[in-house]
């Protein structure tokens, strides 16, 4: 028996009991709307609503089983190299429109964290520019040389920008693999606002060497850097609960992991050989380049025989995310479009099973939303449908049949909603609180209450999110390309003026919610307040959470004591601030100069 053979025997366990409990919980929402719905007669708003709460139920299921999964089982540390190394590895910094200053004090900072392990001299980085910017590009050439004098990186430290952005980042990486992967045995793909320890990237290349099956390592990025209300909670809520929804998703995944594009580190043969990316018949959104390349790059990597592995004790591993909600939406518009884009690829031949299931995740995770609203705009309307009360069913019996009340089945099912949303996150706490973690997040009481502020906050912010994804599934629908825009970056503040601009749409709609459930049906207005209520105030709640936040709460590890790569970054930065009031004259005088291919 192979080592592996008990774990593949754990992974189809979880698999088969996160499904049957899934399907469970949502046939028991199912069942409990349908007696619901059916006191009054039994009509086809109610059978809708019905199918519509299993498929929400489900989506929520799955999403407290998965944590649940992380909670209660512990994966066997997985085999390392111990002896001297000398593989070599690209680290990949792909770049579009981006900050150069900011993008390549994070590539001195590795490089200088990389030094300190002994081993840099391993480790090439790579920086591919699609900028298409001509100023930025200038800038990008400055800032390269500037780069190479800081961190003496010649011969280690490579820059080109393409003339024409053909398959946008998975064409940028592609076209290094055919020109240059060769000389290489791993690849690290990182994000222009990827950070990683030096020992972090030297012990995935152990960790590679002493698995030969293994094509690609995936990290469990942290969060790092946010100021504003919401990005600090989103900051924590990465630090405290995803540790653990990543350790439950690859139990499940097992040797079909996740792949989420960057700070992951690929095997180059493996990835050169499997991972060439078709370019879809038909017109973008579903046709064209495929966007959300990292889902099927895992997939075809799992189809060559390849084993794709998230391990969630890597340590060292970070990003920077959105600010604010609307820098957040329209991130998450292009993840809408690639996510639907997979419904093209659902059949595609020689795909392990457990591929084509994450494809219909990634489908229904935006879906789910749209599931939602159906369900209240069909529990608005379902009034003007339904059948009239027959106070007299029996005939000749003159004292009136009243309907049994089913409020009792309508509360069962709402608990059970908000504990699928809110248990697995207060078993996190225990879990943290018991083994100790709390005290990366200010300790028990500090942790506790960042989880209720977190849980307040997502459940108020929730319906601003609901109507985002929604929009952005119907505009993939009717067939509008959202493209691939620039990343934001900096501190992300939005006045109420901004906010009300991008949300006034929404504002309409929690009005209009409101005012056909007061005119259709009464009686669900005091149920729809929690969703139509943060909808009315949108443009309030997203500039507020979009400024700074100094209440003390949301601590993580690396605020209490910063990273050593983060130092690393900082001092570079406080470095090159120093000169950057130069940078004018000196980009009109560099934008000539050829860089490195």
């Amino acid at each position: 028996m192979t080592r592996s053979a008990p774990l593949q025997r754990r992974v189809i366990l979880t698999r088969t009991l996160a499904l049957g409990a899934s399907l469970a919980a949502a046939y028991g929402g199912f069942l409990l709307f349908l007696q619901f719905g059916a006191a009054d007669g039994l009509d086809s708003f109610d059978i809708l609503r019905s199918a519509l709460i299993f498929a929400s139920t489900f989506w929520l299921a799955w999403g407290a089983i998965t944590a649940l999964a992380g909670l209660t089982t512990r994966p066997p540390l997985p085999p390392r190299h111990t002896g001297a190394l000398t593989a070599r590895t690209a680290i990949l910094v792909p770049v579009y429109n981006e900050d150069p200053v900011a993008t390549f004090a994070r590539i001195a900072a590795m490089e200088a964290s990389l030094r300190r392990t002994g081993m840099g001299h391993l480790f090439h980085f790579a920086i591919l520019s699609d900028t298409r910017d001509d100023a930025i590009a200038a800038r990008e050439r400055m800032w390269f040389l500037r780069l190479l004098a800081d961190t003496d990186g010649e011969g280690r430290i490579f820059y080109r920008r393409r003339t024409k952005n053909k398959g946008r980042k998975a064409g940028n990486i592609e076209e290094f693999i055919k020109r240059s992967g060769a000389a290489y045995d791993y690849g690290v793909i990182l994000d222009a606002d990827s950070l990683m320890e030096g020992a972090t990237l030297v012990e995935m290349v152990r960790r590679m060497e002493a698995a030969p099956a293994l094509g690609l390592l995936q990290t469990l990025p942290t969060i790092i850097h946010a100021r504003s209300r919401f990005g600090r909670t989103m900051q924590f809520a990465g630090a405290f609960y995803s540790p653990i929804f990543a350790r439950g998703l690859a139990m499940m995944q097992g040797r079909t992991g996740p792949f989420w594009g960057h700070n992951a580190i690929v095997r180059m043969r493996a990835f050169a050989e499997s991972c060439a990316l078709p370019e879809l018949s038909g017109k973008p959104p579903f046709g064209g380049h495929i966007m959300s390349h990292d889902y099927v790059e895992a997939a075809l990597l799992a189809r060559a025989g390849w084993t794709v592995r998230v391990d969630d004790d890597l340590q060292g591993s970070y990003e920077e995310a959105p600010e604010n909600i609307i820098d957040h939406a329209k991130r998450d518009r292009r993840w809408c479009q690639g996510n639907l884009q997979h419904s093209r690829l659902l059949l595609a031949p020689g795909l392990k099973p457990w591929s084509r299931f994450v494809f219909l995740q990634g489908i229904l995770a935006y879906i789910a939303p749209v599931f939602w609203l159906a369900f209240l705009a069909a529990s608005i309307a379902a009034p003007l449908f339904a059948p009239p009360i027959d106070y007299f069913p029996i005939e000749s019996w003159p004292f009136p049949v009243l309907p049994v009340s089913q409020v009792s089945k309508a509360l069962g099912l709402a608990i059970g909603v908000v504990g699928l949303l809110f248990l697995p996150k207060v078993l996190i706490v225990l879990d943290a609180a018991l083994r100790g973690r709390v005290r990366g997040f200010g300790g028990a009481l500090r942790a506790t209450q960042s989880t209720l502020a977190e849980l307040v906050l997502s459940s108020i912010t929730a319906p601003i999110f609901l109507m985002f994804q929604t929009r952005s599934v119907l505009q993939v629908l009717r067939g509008a390309d959202g493209g691939w825009p620039a990343q934001s970056r900096g501190d992300g503040s939005l006045t109420l003026a901004e906010a009300w601009a991008a949300s006034h749409w929404i504002v309409t709609t929690g009005v209009v919610v409101l005012g056909a459930a007061q005119w259709f049906a009464p009686a669900l207005v005091l149920w729809l307040l929690p969703v139509a209520l943060p909808m009315v105030l949108a443009p309030v709640l997203i500039a507020w959470t979009s400024h700074p936040s100094r209440s003390g709460l949301f601590l993580t590890p690396t605020e209490l004591a910063a990273a050593p790569v983060m130092d690393l970054q900082d001092a570079v930065l406080t470095r090159w601030q120093m000169v950057a009031a130069d940078l004018p004259e000196q980009v009109a005088d560099l934008g000539a100069r050829p860089a490195r291919a």
